[in-house]
């Protein structure tokens, strides 16, 4: 996975390494590992990918439907958010991406 992070031009790929840093430093049980091509992370190596890092028009960390089923309530009622977009990682950010990733294996 560091490779495919390595690979992307800057500024995202350091951005991307810092997330990357956030994830396996807030979750250490999850596992990075390339899910259809994108970096993701799961509970071991042959495992379905529980959180995934997207590098497309916008920069994105996102649920997959294999992690566990927990609905927002309040105005989202039963809906899960899922998909968090953003262009760089101030302190707000990194520490809600490390939610993000405790939430998948909590």
């Amino acid at each position: 996975m560091i490779d495919k992070i390595s690979k992307m031009d800057e500024p995202r790929r350091s951005v991307m390494q810092q997330v990357h840093d956030v994830v396996v430093t807030a979750a250490p049980s999850l596992k990075p590992r390339i899910w259809y091509g994108m970096p993701a992370y799961a509970k071991s190596a042959s495992a379905p990918a529980l959180l995934t890092l997207r590098n497309d028009e916008r920069l994105n960390v996102a649920i997959t439907e294999k992690a566990t089923f927990r609905p927002a309530g309040g105005a989202d009622a039963g809906l899960m958010p899922a998909a968090w977009y953003f262009e760089t990682v101030d302190p707000e950010t990194e520490k809600r991406i490390a939610e993000i990733a405790r939430s998948v294996v909590d």
